[in-house]
């Protein structure tokens, strides 16, 4: 069986493009122990600008800009609180 999307939003907003995608992996593995595979991003112009995924053999991490920093996954909900409210608010101008 293989990995079922669960949860799709795409919006045009703040000159950009949110786009987050949550897929249910068959089973949990030693990377993504949560069982989920994600992919949460603010872009413009093509370019990422804060982006949140769990990407094949680099585990849960988080993207601010060029930088490539580690994030520690509780939940979904708290993922998305974390890619609207922190680091979002602070990266995108409003």
């Amino acid at each position: 069986m293989k990995a079922q999307r669960i949860f799709y939003y795409k919006e045009v907003a703040l000159g950009g493009v949110i786009e987050m995608v949550i897929w249910q992996l068959p089973q949990p593995t030693i990377e993504r122990p949560h069982g989920l595979k994600y992919r949460l991003v603010y872009a413009v112009g093509g370019e990422r600008v804060v982006g949140y995924d769990n990407e094949a053999g680099k585990g849960d991490h988080k993207h601010l800009g060029k930088r490539e920093l580690p994030y520690q996954f509780v939940d979904v909900e708290k993922l998305v609180a974390d890619f609207y409210a922190g680091e979002f608010r602070n990266e995108v101008q409003f």
